[in-house]
């Protein structure tokens, strides 16, 4: 019995600790499946061929509030940009809805739940955090902090589509 007990052990606390880091890393290629707050779905999968903006954000976040209108005029000017905003705070609904109908964007949002992260993506320690991902699906660049159209767009072009 007693040999049994460290290596149980080892084992227990091996799983605690991945289970701690699971959504510590976000996947090459990331999936994404969300209800957006107009009731509507952004799926990763659909915007293939696309560059995509995954944008977290929270209606606390002076930066975050601060880069909404350069994100939302630069999907406007990219035809080949889309981009999903998603808050990233343990708050009520209506309040992320109140906060929206002020700080209106040209791109879905979504709310993320704090307390189930998302699969394929890192769980938030700052925000704004933002992945720009290539027209193959794969993460192109990850921004810490605000993000401008400025740097999208050198980030862009740093990486031609094949």
């Amino acid at each position: 019995m007693k040999r049994f007990l460290l290596p149980t052990a080892l084992l227990l606390a091996t799983l605690a600790c991945a289970s701690a880091w699971a959504g510590s890393v976000t996947a090459e290629k990331p999936t994404l499946r969300i209800a957006t707050l107009d009731g509507g779905t952004f799926d990763l999968a659909d915007h293939r061929g696309q560059w995509v903006i995954v944008n977290f954000w929270a209606t606390w976040c002076a930066p975050c509030i601060k880069e909404m209108p350069d994100l939302s005029a630069f999907v406007e000017s990219h035809a080949n940009v889309a981009a999903i905003g998603i808050a990233w705070e343990d708050t009520e609904r209506a309040e992320i809805d109140a906060f929206v109908k002020v700080h209106k964007v040209a791109y879905p949002l979504a709310q993320g739940d704090v307390y189930a992260p998302l699969a394929d993506f890192e769980e938030p320690r700052g925000l704004p955090l933002t992945f720009l991902i290539a027209p193959d699906g794969r993460v192109a660049r990850k921004f810490v902090g605000p993000v401008s159209g400025g740097e999208l767009e050198k980030a862009i072009a740093a990486k031609p589509t094949k």
